[in-house]
């Protein structure tokens, strides 16, 4: 009987950490969704569309690292309570934006609430489930990134095309009024409590851990990675309107699709294959991330390249490439976890996100929109033309994306690489934990 409800307390709280994740991934993806009308109002270039991603991701990643070394000793329950009140406000404080500075300002807000969701909450959940289930639940959590992102498509669009964008914006905020309550209700687990046996316990410096060899392969492939998934959550809404013509609330749905039917297959493709693969070998779960970002490149050729005209095709290539890409959650995140002790996972996160958000996220934004004014400024020189219409930002948008099946290669490369270390480093972590805490 008491196992049974210790079950039905674990599957709990892998629920509320999913609908807090997918909030976290709503609420980060209502610009993108709501890209054309903002951009109109304000006259906004594509740079500086990408700015307002990238700045978010700035503060995010740096604000991090403070709040995962938080997670690893204080609570991280009142620690993700305080995190969704804060992003959430802010959120909705992006509707009485009247200039592009206050726009820029609140997304920076939410960067800093956002900042201590994944390194509180993958902490959380790897104390409570054992190495051999980790990939399925990090695979649950991480599906909050394409159901949030697929739902704020879904919703975000068609609000905004029926009561202006302001009201989506506040709308994007109301879910926290139940689940900060839902969250505190939840029971937080001891620190190593799912571990097989007595788990030493290390230091959890960021010199530690940064001393690990293979996460230095993870932060690379985290920083490709982001670099390409943020570039879409964008600008794929505005990808779709300016080469297939969809209005805001249709491309809103399409994306949406993608995102829902991509993300779960992909969620669902990595739990199964990462908790198999980890029983065969140790350095499994990497090796099939690697194989699924390789096989991602030419689908996202196709996918971007497709001509007006050819909407389902340019849909279903774009969501068997974020299917593939999205597998990369369940099957990294559950390595990193077996990678470090548990009372290094908060900080791990954290320095990991820091890192590979400075590095690659932050940019994927910023740069795709500045290639894709210099695209559209070229192509309407070619043409001959004084001024860049939407079709030359058509155009440039277009051949900009080109970008994600070239980072999709190479991202698959350094799993691979990664792969070749990991089985010594896990091997090195337990006698280096336990030294750690003779000290």
């Amino acid at each position: 009987m008491a196992q049974k409800s210790s079950s039905t307390r674990f599957v709990l709280s892998a629920i509320v950490l999913f609908a807090v994740n997918a909030l976290n991934f709503y609420d980060r993806h209502v610009p993108g969704a709501l890209t054309e009308p903002i951009r109109k109002e304000f006259h906004l270039t594509d740079t500086q569309i990408g700015l307002l991603g990238s700045a978010f991701i700035w503060i995010y990643a740096l604000i991090g690292v403070p709040l995962g070394l938080i997670a690893d000793s204080a609570s991280r329950k009142k620690l993700l309570a305080a995190a969704i009140v804060i992003w959430s406000s802010l959120t909705a404080s992006a509707a009485f934006a009247h200039s592009f500075t206050m726009l820029l300002f609140s997304r920076i807000g939410v960067g800093v609430g956002e900042a201590g969701c994944a390194p509180a909450a993958t902490s959380w959940l790897g104390d409570l489930f054992p190495p051999d289930k980790r990939s399925r639940v990090l695979a649950l959590f991480m599906l909050g990134v394409p159901v949030g992102g697929a739902l704020s498509f879904f919703f975000s669009g068609p609000l905004a095309q029926a009561y202006g964008w302001r009201a989506a914006m506040i709308i994007a905020a109301a879910p926290a009024v139940l689940l900060v309550p839902a969250l505190l209700f939840l029971p937080e687990p001891d620190r190593g409590a799912s571990e097989a046996r007595p788990a030493p316990l290390a230091r959890s410096s960021m010199w530690t851990i940064l001393r690990i060899p293979t996460l230095w392969w993870i932060i690379a492939s985290g920083a490709l990675l982001n670099f390409s998934l943020y570039a879409v959550a964008t600008f794929l809404p505005a990808f779709l309107s300016r080469i297939h013509g969809l209005s805001l609330a249709s491309s809103g749905i399409a994306a949406g699709i993608i995102y829902i039917i991509g993300g779960l297959a992909g969620c669902a493709l990595a739990g199964y294959l990462g908790d198999a693969a980890i029983r065969r070998r140790t350095d499994g779960r990497l090796r099939i991330a690697a194989m699924t970002s390789l096989a991602a490149a030419p689908l996202a050729c196709l996918g971007v390249l497709q001509p007006a005209g050819s909407l389902l095709a340019a849909v279903i290539f774009l969501t068997l490439t974020y299917s593939l890409l999205t597998t990369y959650y369940g099957l990294v995140y559950s390595a990193i976890q077996d990678l470090v002790a548990p009372n290094q996972r908060g900080a791990t996160m954290a320095i990991y996100f820091m890192a590979m958000y400075m590095c690659g996220a932050s940019f994927g934004p910023l740069l795709t929109g500045r290639l894709s004014d210099f695209l559209a400024h070229r192509a309407a020189q070619l043409a001959g033309s004084a001024t860049v219409t939407e079709a030359f930002r058509a155009v440039g948008l277009q051949q900009a994306m080109l970008i994600i099946p070239v980072l999709s290669v190479v991202l698959a490369g350094v799993l691979y690489a990664g792969s070749r270390r990991i089985v010594t480093d896990i091997a090195a972590r337990q006698p280096v934990a336990s030294v750690a805490a003779a000290d």
